[in-house]
């Protein structure tokens, strides 16, 4: 029985901070949006009233519509890049270290810093980026007033920084992937294509879907790219669920807003995650099997 509960015994210290860090301040983050709280005010109970008057708001719904899209072009074009750099490592590239370390330096740039660099790149007057789409008779990234072009600057932004962590999630499941099942398969007369299909895919599929779950719930919580590009403007047109939370609760002092937001969020990342870790657990055990 000692042997049994050691290992319980052992972790109990981090889950009991973890408890009080998070459990409690989401547990009083939920009270709080059951309520009307702001300052100099007394806190009084509201019901369901925040969260209807948020369900019931044209500003939340295009935020959310907003981070739907952000999300998915992020995570799927992430996905895309990132399977395609380490298949080309996989394979073998000409300087491979130097162009490890640069495919890896995004992530050791500060996003804050990240960002200022692609606004005066994308500045619409004298941006490089600007200036290189007319000369290529391309239509110019309009940021500061065309919505879509904003968000398709931040996804872009997003993909950049973020990058590296898909990338080496993937390469070192490339790498694990057993040379004998691709040696077999060629003996056999297959084909790259089927090599690919039917070897590396299901191979690294419980990896994919990690990297998936993780820049899901990461680019969930979408802030700094789009605070410092257009702080949700024009007229909140670009406005994301973190930026509109930060909003309530820091511009309007709405407190119990803010803290419904926050609940809204964190209960549609979870529903949304959970298809990730379903096929996750399902991709895990038809492996081990």
């Amino acid at each position: 029985m000692t042997k049994k509960l050691a290992p319980f015994a052992l972790i109990a210290p981090a889950q009991l901070l973890l408890i009080a860090v998070i459990g409690l301040s989401g547990i009083y983050v939920l009270v709080l949006s059951f309520t009307h709280s702001t300052f100099g005010s007394q806190t009084t109970f509201a019901g369901l009233e925040n969260y209807t008057r948020i369900l019931s708001d044209p500003g939340f719904l295009r935020a959310f519509v907003n981070t739907f899209v952000v999300v998915n072009v992020v995570i799927y074009g992430e996905l895309i890049l990132g399977l395609a750099a380490a298949f080309l490592f996989a394979s073998g590239i000409r300087f491979k270290r130097l162009m490890f370390a640069i495919m890896l330096a995004p992530y050791a740039v500060s996003p804050v810093v990240a960002v200022v660099i692609w606004r005066f790149l994308a500045e619409p007057d004298v941006g490089v980026l600007t200036m290189t789409l007319e000369s290529l008779g391309l239509p110019s990234l309009n940021w500061a007033i065309e919505r879509w072009h904003a968000l398709g600057l931040v996804s872009v932004m997003s993909i950049w920084i973020h990058l590296p962590f898909t990338f080496v999630i993937l390469y070192a499941a490339v790498q694990g992937a057993p040379k004998e099942l691709y040696e077999a398969a060629k003996i056999d007369g297959a084909s790259s294509w089927h090599l690919f299909r039917h070897i590396s895919i299901p191979w690294i599929t419980p990896a994919i879907l990690v990297a998936l779950l993780f820049r899901f719930v990461f680019a969930f919580r979408l802030f700094t790219e789009v605070w410092l590009l257009t702080r949700g403007g024009p007229i909140g047109r670009t406005e994301v669920l973190a930026t509109y939370l930060y909003r309530q609760g820091f511009r309007y002092n709405d407190f119990g807003t803010a803290a419904a937001t926050g609940w809204l969020m964190l209960v549609a990342s979870l529903l949304l995650a959970s298809v990730y870790i379903y096929a996750l657990n399902r991709s895990t055990r038809a492996t081990s099997g």
